[in-house]
């Protein structure tokens, strides 16, 4: 059933956004409220896509998905400065994808966890299939 709500600020006429006759669902609304995420969820998640929005930042993910790396390793592999790669390291770590083991002298770096991972290979399977 559909229940009218308030009418847009603007005529319909010359909306162009907008449905020809203005009227809410009230079970779909009901059903897509119970699935929003809070202000303080979503401005997380944007923060997280935020940062895997820079290529250099995804490959250093994509590299230790395969498992643990130094910080020379992976300089090597992403042609970048140890300086470089311990920045954005920094940066993947405050953040909790990306997290540190000591191993006498040498530091190790891996993904934090598995969801890291199965975010990482969804959206790579996804711009492969374009």
């Amino acid at each position: 059933m559909t229940t009218p709500t308030s009418a847009p600020s603007l005529p319909l006429a010359r909306r162009r956004d907008t449905c020809e006759v203005f009227q809410a669902d009230a079970a779909r609304i009901r059903r897509a409220r119970e699935r929003l995420v809070s202000p303080d969820t979503a401005g997380r998640l944007a923060e997280l896509f935020g940062v895997l929005g820079d290529p250099t930042r995804v490959r250093l993910i994509g590299a230790l998905a395969g498992g643990e790396l130094c910080v020379c390793d992976l300089a090597t592999l992403v042609g970048l400065s140890e300086s470089a790669v311990s920045h954005q390291l920094r940066l993947l770590r405050s953040l909790r994808l990306v997290r540190a083991r000591r191993n006498g002298r040498l530091v190790l770096y891996a993904l934090a966890d598995r969801h890291i991972l199965q975010l990482f290979d969804q959206g790579r399977r996804h711009v492969q299939e374009a």
